[in-house]
């Protein structure tokens, strides 16, 4: 049986995947703040299969915490076949109030993390001939207003996801998946959360409807499990919002 570790996986898509990628996987449920969360999912999973699920804590925010979650996750089972980097700060950056502990944040979770994490795991995911799954946005490729830092954070993590691929190359395969409209964020400003906001969101989507977990479950699982062939590719769960204007 595989080993697969996810980032923020004690709440929202992170949960999601962990569930779906239980079903034939140990998973690893990385947490920040969430230990409650992220011990009663462990203790779920545990249930349905002994010795299926353990949860670690990380802040990630440093190269030195990023190899000690390696090293823990590594040594629970004897490596890591599976890395999915999911864990992102989200909030709007507008110009003009933007403050350089937010560009750290926010590059921290969504970019930093990822690459000494993948770094730390290369040579057991090379060994296990295992596979990266980033968790990007299809706001890396297209700008969302107020929110100039976090947009940046993920085209980077677009690029790594693909240098990845390049440099980890033929053992490892880096892919990526983009969400749309999935899940509505926890915290929202100003007239963010407004039903005219959602309105406006759905109106944007050709599929004329937001996504559900599943969508993105299972293309990380068909990502995971099925293309041996594909690698350094990312693809967008969006309902076509990226065809739009």
């Amino acid at each position: 049986m595989r080993n697969a570790l996810i980032t923020g996986a004690a709440a929202r898509l992170g949960r999601a995947i962990a569930r779906e990628l239980h079903r034939d996987h140990r998973v690893i449920i990385h947490y920040r703040h969430s230990a409650t969360a992220a011990q009663r999912l462990a203790q779920e999973l545990n249930q349905l299969r002994p010795d299926s699920a353990a949860a670690l804590q990380s802040d990630l925010d440093c190269a030195a915490g990023c190899e000690q979650l390696a090293q823990q996750a590594r040594d629970l089972w004897g490596g890591v076949d599976v890395l999915v980097n999911n864990a992102s700060s989200f909030y709007p950056t507008p110009i003009g109030s933007a403050s350089e502990k937010d560009w750290d944040q926010l590059l921290d979770s969504n970019l930093k993390a990822p690459f000494f994490l993948s770094q730390a795991l290369a040579p057991s995911l090379v060994e296990r001939s295992g596979c990266i799954v980033n968790m990007i946005d299809i706001h890396a490729e297209r700008p969302m207003p107020r929110h100039t830092i976090y947009c940046t954070a993920k085209a980077g993590l677009a690029m790594l996801t693909k240098s990845l691929a390049l440099e980890l190359a033929p053992r490892v395969r880096v892919n990526g998946v983009a969400p749309g409209a999935i899940l509505w964020p926890e915290q929202q400003t100003g007239d963010a959360g407004s039903e005219e906001n959602k309105a406006r969101t759905l109106s944007r989507i050709p599929l004329a409807r937001t996504g559900s977990e599943a969508d993105i479950t299972r293309t990380v699982r068909f990502l995971v499990d099925e293309p041996s062939y594909i690698s350094g590719q990312i693809i967008a769960v969006d309902g076509g919002r990226s065809l739009t204007t």
